[in-house]
C-alpha cells in the first residue's frame, strides 16, 4: 500500500501543473510549435530542393529549438521540462551528426 502512495506522489509531482493543479501531458501548440508545424508541412508538401529546402529546414529546427528552450525554462511541470530537454538534446545530436 505504501508503494502506491509513492507512485501517486511521483505522478502528481511529474505531471501536475504547478499553477492550476491540473494534470498536463500535452498542451495546445504555442507559437514556436505552430511555426515548426507550418515549416514541416510546407517541406512535406512542396519538397523544395536547394536553398529553399535549406531555409525551411533551418526555420523548422530554429522553431523547434525555441519551443524546447521555452519548455525547459517555463514548462508547467517536470515532465514538460524534461520533454523540452530531450528535444533539445536530439536537435543538438542531429546538428552534430550533420557536421
Amino acid at each position: 500500500m505504501k508503494s502506491e502512495s509513492h507512485v501517486g506522489a511521483f505522478f502528481d509531482w511529474m505531471f501536475r501543473d504547478r499553477r492550476t493543479g491540473r494534470i498536463v501531458i500535452a498542451q495546445f501548440p504555442n507559437l514556436p510549435l505552430w511555426c515548426f508545424i507550418a515549416a514541416e508541412v510546407v517541406r512535406w508538401i512542396l519538397a523544395p530542393a536547394g536553398a529553399a529546402g535549406a531555409w525551411l529546414g533551418a526555420i523548422s529546427a530554429a522553431a523547434l529549438a525555441w519551443w524546447a528552450v521555452d519548455e525547459i525554462a517555463r514548462g508547467v511541470n517536470p515532465f514538460r521540462r524534461f520533454l523540452g530537454l530531450v528535444v533539445a538534446v536530439l536537435l543538438v545530436a542531429a546538428l552534430i551528426s550533420r557536421v
